[in-house]
């Protein structure tokens, strides 16, 4: 029996004009089984139909010369310790057949892989280097961050109870090594009942650093765990030989060591615990965000209300808001009207009004009044639920700084080893006596005061916290490395129509210019209103959408009209119930199409002096009416303008309007660069212009024509009231209505970056400095000696600064916020 045909999307990648599209559709279509292949350039996904497998048509892509990204595998990995781990862990990644990109974050202790590769064979490639895997996928955003959470809780229950009962015997042994047991203990039994101490320590508290740090080291892949386990393990021997066979060690080194071995694993161990809660705290936004969700809502069903899980919750059903409550899910007012604080979603400090028609996000606040809403969106599907998953994917991303730190940890552990030997070897032939007791004590500290922890946690631990930071503004990173790209922009480009202006006009002007319709004008002009409303409901542009209310608002009857076509950046056709052509475009669509009208010129010409859009109208091959469309600029435009050009930001505007509306928006704005008139695939060209000329770009649009210019500009910024094909686009997206989340966008990237870059010199300075010390390099000058507790300490508090200087981001500060207190 045949297969029944289903229709498939495929993303596709490497696709750059209108050949290449026709290329890839004639390829899927001679695959057999296709019965239909549409491909969309704009949108860069081919939609097939037909009984092919997914794998036949990917095949066929691949050797049209374009690919077929597969959506990336998420995984969280248990056991990680270090830097050392992570890089490990993602060459062993990279390595797995079928990868094309693995990235393993360290701070939140997960893998993101794209390419081909299973699961399945990822988990066990990661098995093999001595860490357990799991698979992420299914979890939406929210269920892996209340995961996280109490794996975290979990965590830190484990490491303080190991904390405790590794001080406790620390502080016995040196009950008996410091007051020599004040009497109460016999001085024979000492040495044993200190081995015994220090065996219960290495059994119990410091097991996990043997189990986790020897496997690594057999497998040639030494960690941080390695070098602690070398390090209390070569005391643990060399003081055993002392209690049990002291006449094997050489006279005058018959020094006992398990004091040094507890305080070595007991500083390590507070100093992970403390990482562990400084982590906790870089994933604050995150967790604030997850309090958002409401966990019961109001259900209305046939006149009755019963309080049900979200869970429950299904698009369509009709729930009761009350006042103080949250909003459980995304939804659209049915009855009621209330004021909304949606602060902690888009950054916007004054709650908005919201009443029957407008849409509400689930999680925010509902102040006063009681509504009635009808679900538009459940589970991962909510804004809220895309926010936590952008944020969780942004938190998990790398930085380009990051590739040197990894090509230095890779390294760092085997030559921390190697170092360990030398010192040891060069100390026992050529140090002081007692030279054995001294080339141990000196590798331990060696052994022990490497860190390379703080390198590894200097750049993801910033991301997190800028992240979160950033989503507490109302920008989300969909992309962690776009935290350094924006740094470096020298300039911004705007959208105009819904990014610099409100997106919403109106229609301002009716001109009529049919000479046949003098008689009766207001009819005329009614009539010609209807049929431009009815072709206008096709497109889901603003100044259609101005059109369609001005109809709706003369209560204007409803016109037939069939075979409506956008023309991509020009405007869009129809035919009436006669088949006579209906136009509604700009003048440069007119002229495409070889209409011309004197006198509509000159009124467009002056109502683009004012700042006011001209949309022309031609029926039946000939221009019988012009109208204006007017936007009004976003009240926080020229703030934000002027926020930038504080920051040495060059301004620029990039539209398809005309030369002399775009000017006048311009010039109310304070934007510098005017670039007008360019059609949608034009507006990637203009960015390349600008890149060029000024360096790095951003881009900031909402439209589907922003599309190309935001993936060409090296950081793309989307309004979230945009279109799905233009987030997508995007590296970042803006929550909120007001642009001053541009400035506080760039502002945030320049003071995470300035971080990173801190806790970078700090750990590189840290290992650099205290190893040689550790080594024993001042002795000879000084007679100064590190000892391994000094050095367990100092590595510990290494993580610890580049953790709490990371944290200071948590305390910046808005750019609107330094304006108000420098005004006051």
């Amino acid at each position: 029996m045949p297969a029944s045909p289903s229709s498939q999307t495929l993303p596709i990648e490497g696709m750059s004009c209108a050949s290449c599209s026709a290329r890839v559709e004639k390829a899927l279509r001679a695959v057999p089984g296709v019965e239909q292949a549409s491909v969309n350039l704009a949108t860069a996904t081919a939609h097939v139909t037909g009984t092919a497998s997914r794998t036949a048509l990917i095949q066929a892509v691949e050797q049209a010369g374009y690919d077929v990204p597969s959506p990336p595998i998420t995984l969280r990995i248990e056991g990680m310790s270090c830097a050392a781990c992570s890089t490990r862990v993602e060459k062993s990644l990279q390595d797995v057949i079928g990868v094309r990109m693995a990235s393993v974050n360290l701070a939140t202790a997960t893998a993101q892989v794209t390419g081909t590769a299973t699961h399945q064979a990822l988990i066990s490639a990661i098995q093999k280097m001595g860490f357990a895997a799991s698979l992420l996928e299914g979890e939406t955003g929210l269920e892996n961050a209340l995961t996280q959470k109490q794996r975290m809780k979990q965590a830190m229950k484990t490491q303080w109870r190991d904390l405790m009962m590794s001080a406790l015997l620390w502080l016995a042994i040196l009950f008996m090594t410091m007051g020599h047991g004040f009497g109460l203990i016999p001085p024979a039994i000492q040495p044993l009942l200190q081995w015994a101490l220090a065996s219960v320590a290495l059994l119990g508290p410091g097991r996990r650093f043997y189990q986790a740090g020897i496997p690594a080291l057999l497998r040639r892949a030494p960690n941080m765990n390695s070098l602690v386990a070398l390090g209390t393990g070569a005391a643990y021997l060399y003081s055993s030989l002392v209690v049990f066979c002291p006449t094997l060690m050489p006279a005058g080194t018959q020094h006992l060591y398990f004091d040094t071995i507890l305080a070595i694993l007991t500083l390590v161990l507070l100093g992970r615990m403390m990482e562990a809660r400084a982590k906790g705290r870089t994933s604050a936004a995150l967790e604030k965000l997850t309090h958002l969700q409401p966990q019961h809502a109001h259900l209305l069903t046939e006149g009755t209300c019963r309080i049900v899980p979200v869970a429950q919750i299904q698009t369509g059903d009709r729930l009761l808001v009350r006042p103080g409550e949250r909003v459980p899910l995304d939804g659209i007012v049915l009855e009621g009207e209330s004021h909304l604080d949606e602060s902690l979603l888009t950054g916007e400090p004054m709650p908005a009004l919201r009443q029957v028609g407008d849409t509400v996000i689930g999680g925010t606040i509902n102040q006063e009044g009681t509504l009635t809403v009808q679900a538009t969106a459940t589970g991962a599907d909510t804004m809220l639920a895309r926010i936590i998953s952008m944020v969780a994917q942004a938190q998990g991303g790398k930085l380009p700084i990051q590739s040197l730190v990894d090509k230095v940890t890779l390294w760092f552990v085997p030559a921390i080893i190697l170092l360990a030997v030398l010192t040891f070897l060069i100390w026992l032939f050529l140090g002081p006596a007692p030279a054995l007791g001294h080339a141990l004590v000196n590798a331990i500290a060696v052994l022990i005061a490497a860190c390379p922890c703080a390198m590894g946690l200097a750049t993801p631990t910033a991301i997190m916290v800028g992240t979160g930071k950033a989503a507490e503004m109302g920008i989300l990173f969909r992309k962690g490395e776009a935290l350094q790209t924006l740094e470096s922009t020298t300039l911004v480009a705007f959208d105009k129509t819904g990014t610099l202006t409100a997106g919403q006009p109106r229609m301002t002007e009716f001109y009529l210019l049919d000479k046949n319709t003098s008689d009766h004008p207001e009819q005329a002009e009614n009539t010609l209103l209807a049929l431009a409303a009815s072709v206008e409901t096709q497109s889901d542009h603003p100044v259609s959408r101005a059109i369609v209310t001005a109809a709706q608002e003369r209560d204007l009857p409803s016109v037939k009209t069939r075979h409506a076509r956008i023309m991509p950046g020009l405007g869009i056709e129809a035919q009436d119930e006669d088949g006579q052509s209906i136009h509604l475009g700009s003048q440069a669509c007119m002229r495409a199409l070889g209409f011309h009208n004197a006198e509509a010129n000159r009124l467009a010409a002056e109502l683009s002096q004012k700042g006011t859009s001209p949309l022309f109208m031609a029926h039946g091959g000939q221009i019988v009416a012009l109208m204006g469309v007017a936007d009004p600029i976003r009240p926080s435009a020229m703030k934000a303008v002027a926020a930038l050009r504080a920051q040495n930001i060059r301004t620029a505007m990039i539209t398809g309007d005309i030369e002399p509306t775009a000017r006048h928006i311009a010039r109310l704005a304070g934007i510098e660069d005017v670039i007008a008139q360019v059609l949608p695939h034009e507006k990637g060209e203009a960015i390349r212009t600008l890149q060029k000329t000024h360096g790095s770009v951003a881009f900031v649009g909402d439209g589907i024509n922003d599309a190309p210019a935001l993936a060409q500009a090296d950081t793309g910024l989307a309004i979230s009231h945009g279109t799905d094909i233009a987030i997508e686009a995007a590296d970042l997206v803006l929550t909120g209505e007001s642009l001053m989340t541009v400035p506080n966008a760039l502002a945030l990237s320049r003071a995470t970056m300035t971080i990173i870059r801190q806790n970078l010199f700090w750990a590189f300075a840290y290992n650099i400095v205290l190893l040689p010390i550790a080594a024993g390099v001042l002795y000879p000058f000084t007679g100064t000696l590190l000892s391994p507790p000094f050095a367990a300490g100092a590595m510990a508090l290494s993580s610890i600064f580049v953790l709490c200087n990371t944290l200071r981001l948590r305390r910046l500060r808005t750019v609107v916020e330094t304006e108000t207190s420098t005004e006051v």
